[in-house]
């Protein structure tokens, strides 16, 4: 007989991840190309950026001390945020398959981002990954949320047939849309190869970028996590309901149809704040919800919130430890998860091989 491990109580697995996140901040925080700033110096510039304390005498040192204070932060927010809308996309679908960047939402969010760029490039102002106040940044944003949250809801009615959902056509609509997505954005770079800073603007949100962050990117991608966290005590119960399927979810008292919006309109909202203020980080919203489900239960009364906990550890650690491994020659995060998350998914697709097979 083979012994089922048991699972770690959703308390202490917390603390662990709130010890492997300091750890991950404070080596964030001390690893860059300067060597100049030493601890007793960071500690004192980054609380200076929040207003606790003096700035530093040299204002270079000061903007580093900075500049990596909003990365962290950033980070933080991002990996939260995937996490968070992975973990809602595969309490809806019922599948641990669901993932923003599986489905096409991540893309779609990229698009919406890249044609908010053109936009208002065409009126004369670029380098929009690079402002940090204004109406573009809010303009990125909206057109963001308004492609993740098209895309949901297109997926949504494809591969719901009589109040199911197909999870092979799930996957299927997920592949065919991020590969028409795909098609869409290299149609726009192409558009733009003329303009160099317009297309190095849009080539970052292809692949993710977490340095040269600001407070306004700390800003959007923390309100918009906090407007879609609402979302976890009015579904948490409802999702653990959703188990056993959406009929029998019905039969004890639960409003379905109010629950897939609260739930998919956050899950929009998660990716596209996160993908506004950095671009494409693929697969956090795979991995993680996965991961933290095998270690802490199912309920998601428990597994959202750590979510919020497991993906800035993901996000964070892994942009600190290519920094460290790969120094100068740094690699956009976006490329590192996929590195990462290509394999992962591969595996869960073996691994539920036989009940695919039976859908």
């Amino acid at each position: 007989m083979i012994d089922v491990p048991r699972r770690m109580p959703p308390a202490l697995l917390a603390g662990f991840l709130v010890l492997a996140l300091t750890a991950c901040a404070l080596g964030s925080l001390n690893v860059g190309t300067s060597d100049l700033l030493g601890f007793r110096d960071l500690a004192r510039g980054c609380l200076a950026t929040v207003g606790l304390a003096e700035p530093l005498e040299s204002r270079g040192l000061q903007t580093i001390a900075e500049l990596r204070l909003w990365r962290v932060l950033v980070s933080i927010g991002v990996g939260a945020a995937l996490a968070l809308s992975g973990g809602l996309l595969q309490g809806v679908f019922r599948n641990h398959l669901a993932s923003p960047s599986v489905l096409g939402v991540t893309s779609g969010a990229s698009l919406g981002a890249s044609l908010a760029i053109m936009l208002v490039a065409s009126g004369g102002s670029f380098m929009l990954i690079d402002r940090v106040g204004g109406a573009a940044p809010a303009l990125i944003t909206t057109a963001a949320f308004a492609a993740a949250m098209g895309v949901t809801l297109l997926i949504t009615m494809i591969a719901t047939t009589g109040g199911r959902v197909s999870i092979p056509t799930l996957l299927l609509v997920g592949i065919a849309l991020n590969a028409m997505i795909g098609g869409a954005l290299a149609a726009l770079q192409a558009w733009a190869l003329d303009d160099s800073d317009l297309t190095r603007s849009m080539i970052t949100w292809t692949f993710g970028r977490l340095d040269d962050r600001s407070a306004w990117h700390v800003g959007v991608v923390w309100i918009g996590l906090a407007l879609a966290c609402v979302a976890i005590p009015f579904t948490a119960f409802e999702l653990d309901l959703f188990a056993a399927g959406e009929e029998d979810a019905r039969g004890l008292g639960v409003d379905t149809r109010r629950v897939k919006l609260i739930a998919l309109a956050a899950a929009s909202l998660a990716a596209a704040v996160a993908v506004s203020v950095c671009g494409q980080i693929a697969f956090v919203g795979l991995v993680v919800p996965h991961v933290l489900r095998l270690l802490s239960g199912p309920s998601h009364r428990s597994l959202l919130p750590l979510c919020l906990l497991g993906g800035p550890v993901l996000v964070l650690g892994a942009d600190l430890a290519q920094r460290v491994l790969l120094g100068a020659n740094y690699l956009p995060p976006g490329v590192i998860m996929s590195i990462v998350g290509g394999p992962f998914f591969l595996y869960l697709l073996l691994r539920n091989r036989r009940s695919l097979e039976a859908w």
